[in-house]
């Protein structure tokens, strides 16, 4: 790949990074612990391997010796460098912290910045799992480094985990096995997956008695070829006392020391081997992510369905009080009661039947209301008013977590929330009250503001604001159930009244517009009390970090990395 290529590559994969980092998988649905491990293992070796290593292409070979539980491997790495550079042990797990060991002329290649950047760097033996052991030796070549690496099926998660990103950052896997072990599934997860990415893999078949040397590596070589990894190199390490250093004998690892030599040698053949693993680790990313972005899409999809059923619960909750707001249920009880004391309602209610034209007259003569009766309607409408708001409220809470019950990703965050969801909140009848008195509040400024020029008028005075305010409200609250004369009842008959009493001082069609900025000041009250009882759902779902473009974005990104992929090979025109 040219250097223009490179850098054209090396762009994509930053911004694929980007995109993964941004594909936040959030949401409980069955098999989505797969994506986020696939998603921050891309991450990883994103930034662990394949990102470092495209910058640095001329970088030492870094070979990773990894392996099962008890395989020698530390044992191993001692005695190919010739001297004791990491520790092994009886006790499981041996190695916490992984050593990697290097010639002093390439120490610069090994910083930070470059290599696995999670990982601190340190001169010193330590069982710090977060820490990177340097260890400069002139017994390893220029070229080449070597990593001991925890066991891959260590009984410690910290410790398993570890080794898969070591692995999935090296250029080479030296593999170890023993005689015992070298069947074991957990090893041939990881080769599986070497196998499928292309990874450059060397096999150690270690501790292997000479007499079972043969049957043994034969077996093991077949398994190899039938796994896709007929190409990789298979040594045996034959059974051997180690001497005070804990070293196995030199001829005993003298073949893979000179494999090994020879690959930090011969420039080419090192480049092949990077290669070789590096655009696998490409293809594979690439290959990954759309499955990632399947998954963004349906947490987005999933969030969007979550939200669509909070919304409509409390939707519902607001239509259904508006529609009981007026419908004439409100005047009813309390509320028609205090009315009736304030209108006198006996002889009014029998003067309905008379259809003369002289009835706003009789209406207005015949009220006899003081400012006390006028107050007592106010506060009934607010007690009824309330009750109906907090009815409606427990009721949208109920449904809004029934329908996030029925999926997981509904019981997840229902489940970490900080509340009852199911429960209106605490601070609703607070809320409420509030609400109802500063509709009421803005009936009377209606009223005023509408009388501005008759207060000084005998009808208008007769009233007073509150008396005309609170026959406001009882129009509002029969304005759908279709008042047309006593023929509706007595909750009709309320509302004729109180309309008359308006008609009498502002005229039809004021009244008309004042029950409908009236109705319509209730209804953004409502919307504004219920915003913060949905919000405790709604928060939920805006604090998952989901972004509705993060799936096509992956998308994107890894079509462009198959695009230079396939520009690379082409070469130039």
């Amino acid at each position: 790949m040219s250097d223009t290529g490179s850098d054209k590559m090396l762009t994509a994969l930053v911004r694929l990074r980007g995109a993964l980092q941004d594909a936040e998988l959030p949401l409980d649905v069955p098999g989505i612990e797969d994506q986020r491990t696939a998603r921050r293992e891309m991450i990883d070796q994103l930034e662990d391997y394949i990102i470092p290593r495209l910058m640095t292409i001329d970088a030492p070979l870094l070979a990773v010796v990894g392996g099962s539980t008890g395989a020698g491997k530390s044992t191993l790495v001692n005695s190919i460098v010739g001297s004791r550079v990491t520790t092994p042990g009886v006790l499981r797990p041996t190695t916490r912290s992984p050593v990697l060991v290097h010639h002093p002329d390439d120490a610069e290649w090994f910083r930070q910045e470059r290599l696995l950047p999670d990982l601190e760097r340190v001169p010193h033996s330590t069982n710090d799992p977060d820490a990177l052991q340097l260890v400069a030796s002139d017994a390893i070549p220029a070229g080449l480094a070597i990593l001991d690496a925890p066991d891959v099926d260590s009984v410690e998660e910290r410790n398993r985990q570890l080794a898969a990103q070591l692995l999935s950052a090296a250029d080479l896997w030296l593999f170890v096995t023993s005689a015992a072990r070298y069947a074991d599934q957990v090893p041939w997860d990881f080769l599986k997956q070497a196998a499928e990415r292309s990874t450059a893999v060397a096999i150690v078949l270690d501790r292997t008695p000479d007499e079972a040397i043969e049957t043994v590596s034969t077996h093991l070589a077949r398994m190899l070829a039938s796994r896709g990894l007929k190409d990789s190199p298979l040594f045996t390490v034959t059974e051997g006392k180690v001497d005070d250093q804990g070293l196995l004998p030199a001829e005993h690892v003298a073949e893979i020391r000179a494999w090994l030599d020879s690959l930090a040698i011969d420039t080419d053949a090192r480049g092949a081997v990077v290669k070789q693993t590096l655009e696998g680790a490409i293809r594979t990313v690439a290959r990954r992510t759309h499955k990632v972005a399947d998954a963004a899409t349906e947490q987005v999809a999933l969030a969007a369905r979550l939200r669509e059923d909070a919304d409509r619960a409390y939707d519902e909750s607001i239509a259904a009080i508006m529609t009981a707001s007026a419908d004439g249920t409100l005047l009813r009880g309390e509320v028609l009661a205090r009315w009736q004391e304030f209108v006198g309602t006996g002889e009014l209610l029998r003067s309905l039947e008379d259809k003369v034209g002289w009835f706003r007259d009789r209406v207005v003569n015949a009220v006899k209301g003081k400012p006390q009766q006028a107050e007592r309607v106010t506060v009934a409408v607010e007690s009824g008013l309330e009750t109906l708001i907090l009815e409606h409220a427990e009721a949208a809470a109920e449904r809004a977590e029934a329908s996030w019950q029925q999926l997981a990703a509904g019981q997840g965050l229902l489940g970490a929330a900080d509340q009852d969801l199911g429960r209106a909140s605490r601070d609703l009848r607070r809320n409420a009250e509030r609400a109802v008195r500063d509709w009421q509040s803005d009936v009377l400024d209606m009223v005023r503001t509408e009388g501005a020029d008759k207060r000084g008028t005998a009808r208008f005075l007769a009233f007073g604001v509150n008396g005309l305010s609170v026959a406001l409200m009882v129009v509002v609250f029969a304005s759908t159930a279709g008042v047309t004369g006593a023929e509706v009842g007595i909750a009709g008959g309320s509302a004729v009244l109180g309309q008359k009493l308006l008609e009498a001082v502002f005229g039809d069609q004021a009244v008309r517009s004042l029950s409908q900025r009236a109705r319509t000041s209730l209804e953004q009250r409502l919307q504004t009390l219920f915003a913060d009882e949905r919000a405790r759902f709604l928060t939920l779902l805006d604090g998952l970090g989901l972004q509705a473009g993060a799936a096509e974005q992956l998308r994107g990104a890894s079509r462009r990395i198959d695009d230079l992929r396939y520009e690379s090979k082409k070469g130039p025109a």
